[in-house]
């Protein structure tokens, strides 16, 4: 199906709109001029249409849901999604067992069709491609993914306690990096949560933190380092309790200031926010 955008009807290659980005739900739009695929469904119905709205989109069709893993702030909204657009979920076959067993009944009726996919392979969805990659997270199989189109290529790395070369090697040549940024690890430590809670979210099966950010984007290695080619670095899935957006700003800025000029980052740093959707991304 082709269509224009609805954003001052300007052709589009591959935009980017994160309509909510945190822990209490996720959910990223991607399009091209023929297809829209959504990544994780962590919002109901009428707030991710009043999202939708907020930034100039009404949305009639989407190609296809990826759900990244089951933890319900990536796939609340789910059953409602597929009521709502009749769309293909693509998941892998651990994360839709654990997707039946933890969403409610109408999941089952709702669904329209599930492409089980799995971490290292690359598929389609209408013209855009993704490629799925294992990462360290408390879920059953947590994937996180790059997607490729109109020759620009984006990665959605959240939920994860490290960044493994893996990882890291999946981040280079990016136009648009969207990167977890979780928590301030002095935040965490005198914060609410219980010890054991803490224990989870600092371990290698957790999420990561200002400071694990910081390393990696100060960081010049040809092979897993930053390499600074982004338009848009994203600093997502920030904790509300844990860090604060310009806390994780300062940490980002100050390890991009320390790269030597000739690797320099010429893009632009974002927050994005669990309380309102982020401007679209041209890419």
């Amino acid at each position: 199906m082709i269509f224009c955008s609805a954003i001052e009807g300007k052709a589009i290659g591959l935009r980017v709109s994160i309509l909510a980005s945190g822990s209490s739900g996720n959910i990223t739009l991607l399009e091209t001029q023929r297809t829209r695929l959504l990544v994780d469904c962590g919002l109901g119905k009428r707030e991710t249409l009043a999202r939708l709205a907020a930034i100039g989109l009404s949305v009639d069709h989407i190609d296809g849901i990826i759900i990244t893993h089951e933890h319900m702030d990536h796939c609340n909204g789910l059953p409602q999604m597929l009521g709502l657009w009749k769309a293909p979920l693509f998941v892998t076959e651990p994360t839709m067992d654990a997707l039946r067993r933890t969403l409610p009944d109408t999941l089952g009726k709702r669904l329209h069709g599930v492409e089980k996919i799995h971490a290292g392979q690359t598929f389609t969805v209408g013209d855009i491609e993704a490629h799925a990659f294992r990462v360290t997270h408390d879920a059953v199989d947590p994937t996180c993914f790059t997607f490729r189109a109109d020759g620009a290529k984006l990665a959605i790395v959240t939920d994860l306690g490290r960044l493994t070369n893996l990882v890291k090697t999946h981040l280079l040549g990016c136009d648009c990096v969207v990167l977890e940024s979780n928590h301030d690890p002095n935040m965490l430590k005198y914060g609410p949560y219980p010890w054991a809670v803490k224990q989870r979210i600092l371990g290698n099966y957790g999420h990561l933190s200002n400071n694990m950010i910081s390393e990696y984007l100060a960081d010049t290695d040809q092979a897993v380092g930053f390499d600074a080619r982004a338009r848009y670095l994203v600093l997502a899935h920030l904790s509300q309790e844990n860090n604060d957006p310009d806390l994780a700003r300062a940490s980002a800025e100050e390890a991009l200031n320390r790269r030597p000029a000739e690797c320099a980052f010429h893009g632009e740093l974002l927050i994005a926010s669990q309380e309102k959707p982020l401007k679209p991304l041209e890419l």
